[in-house]
């Protein structure tokens, strides 16, 4: 057998990518792997993806962070969903909300009855029925109850500082052996029998010699897409936005604990409050939006004082053809770009990583299957979030406009338009090859944007028409009776981050 010891990886590329795959790594491969990280401080970092989704706990909880550290480090809020405006029309909005929807009676799921109620009148709106939207609502927030200091049950993620978070990855990495090397990549070095990468050539005539490597060079794509000439997958036809704004502005004595995201003329505005400031940005798509007038738009819809100038990112939403390689994966926006919508960057990156350390081999001379494994189930998990993300832009009633009326037009995909029409139907939904988004997060968003269901389950006609509405009643006063008793989401984070926060109020 292979001594695993042998590994010698080098990544090319830092930022939040680069430093969580060096993190994630150092501490499960430990010894058993010598670990190079090459980066340029000439170059910059995108970092403007500040929102997650729950996934991000298997990343703290797995390389042991303390919360409050973690909290008071990237000057980090709690994020309980999204809240999302205008995307079905001008003045309709609906929350996307982490955690269960509702209660189910046995075999019967709790979105049937909920059909079935509103068909017969007693139920309210989706929202209410959930504990994390009443707490949005009200914003409040605490991850213990403060009766008995047992678990709220709010299933929640965080706003955080990128360029934070990786500084802090980074201080981990390096305590655990993670060699950075300053410096930039001027080219890649192939091997001229296999194909595969054999080193980096970086200024001054320096050489970064590996046998595996992970290309987090960002849109670049300098290893994977630029050298060993993977192509990439161009989703322009589904998602045509290509270009993003992103400006920080003051923080507001105001801490939302949920994500913003306003539908605008040509594409969406994001507003995320972080303990320092709130980041801001607006997507859209060139063809139907010049920059300057994206620029004004956001600026006239920015809370608090603007601390910079819009800087703009264009982009093409994909991936590549190939995750991994020869002897090399992509990781972060070196793999491809999946809109922010859903906030799913940083998971790419740790489901990305984890799938490596699942398949990868201390034998590389020996990975056609594990390889072969790895991009198929990568491909899944893109195309899966990409229907996801497609869902909130082609279900829209925002007639009159040519960007959305463009959208409403887009083919859709095979398997969410299976999705929709499955949902269409009676409300039902199949989780498919263990997708990221699970059952209520795909009815959250069906609903929110205008797709229900003609009908519901025969299953929801056991209950008792009478005993529907008190039901139903009573699940909402719950989730309300419960969000009641929490804190603000501000005076939480003071309590947590201590003088972190009051130093930005």
């Amino acid at each position: 057998m292979t001594d695993p010891t042998s590994l010698d990886i080098v990544i090319a590329g830092g930022g939040t990518a680069g430093w969580t795959a060096a993190a994630i790594l150092a501490r499960f491969l430990g010894n058993r792997a010598t670990i190079t990280l090459v980066e340029s401080d000439a170059i910059g970092t995108v970092g403007v993806g500040e929102a997650t989704i729950p996934q991000i706990h298997n990343l703290i909880i797995g390389l042991g962070l303390d919360q409050a550290e973690f909290l008071r480090r990237t000057n980090a809020t709690f994020k309980l969903g999204i809240e999302f405006s205008d995307w079905l029309r001008p003045g309709h909005r609906y929350i996307h909300s982490f955690g269960q929807v509702g209660r189910g009676v046995g075999l019967i799921p709790f979105r049937q009855l909920w059909l079935r109620g509103r068909h017969l009148g007693v139920a309210g709106d989706y929202g209410d029925y959930s504990y994390n939207v009443a707490a949005t609502r009200l914003g409040r927030f605490a991850t213990t109850d403060g009766r008995d200091g047992k678990p709220t049950e709010l299933a929640y993620a965080y706003h955080f500082d990128a360029a934070l978070f990786a500084a802090m990855l980074r201080d981990y990495a390096e305590e655990k052996g993670v060699r950075r090397v300053e410096g930039l990549i001027e080219t890649v070095e192939l091997d001229a029998e296999t194909g595969d990468i054999r080193a980096l050539r970086l200024d001054r005539d320096r050489e970064i010699a590996g046998s595996f490597f992970i290309d987090c060079t960002g849109f670049r794509s300098l290893l994977l897409g630029d050298a060993l000439g993977v192509p990439f997958v161009d989703w322009r036809r589904f998602l045509p936005c290509d270009t993003a704004l992103a400006v920080p502005s003051e923080t507001r004595s105001e801490l939302r604990p949920y994500t913003q995201s306003m539908a605008r003329p040509a594409g969406w505005q994001w507003r995320i409050p972080l303990q320092h400031r709130t980041g801001n940005g607006h997507v859209f798509c060139s063809e139907f939006m010049s920059v300057d007038a994206a620029s004004d738009l956001l600026l006239a819809n920015v809370e608090g004082k603007p601390l910079a100038d819009p800087r703009p990112i264009r982009f093409t939403s994909g991936h590549r053809q190939d995750f991994w390689s020869h002897n090399c994966v992509a990781l972060g926006l070196a793999a491809g770009f999946m809109e922010p919508l859903e906030s799913t960057s940083i998971h790419l990156v740790q489901s990305g990583v984890g799938r490596l350390l699942t398949l990868l081999s201390g034998d590389l001379s020996s990975v056609a299957t594990a390889r072969d494994t790895f991009n198929r189930l990568s491909t899944i998990e893109w195309q899966r979030i990409r229907d996801f993300i497609v869902l909130h832009y082609v279900a829209n009633d925002r007639t009159g406009e040519p960007f959305w009326d463009h959208c409403r037009a887009i083919e859709l995909p095979a398997t969410l338009a299976e999705k929709i029409a499955l949902f269409r139907e009676a409300g039902a939904f199949v989780r498919e090859e263990d997708e990221l988004f699970l059952d209520d997060s795909w009815g959250q968003v069906m609903i929110g944007q205008g797709i229900m269901p003609k009908s519901w389950s025969p299953l929801a006609d056991n209950v008792p028409g009478q005993d529907v509405g008190p039901f139903l009643e009573t699940l909402a006063k719950a989730c309300r009776v419960k969000a009641e008793t929490l804190p603000s989401h501000r005076d939480f984070v003071t309590a947590m981050a201590g003088d972190a926060l009051e130093k930005h109020a």
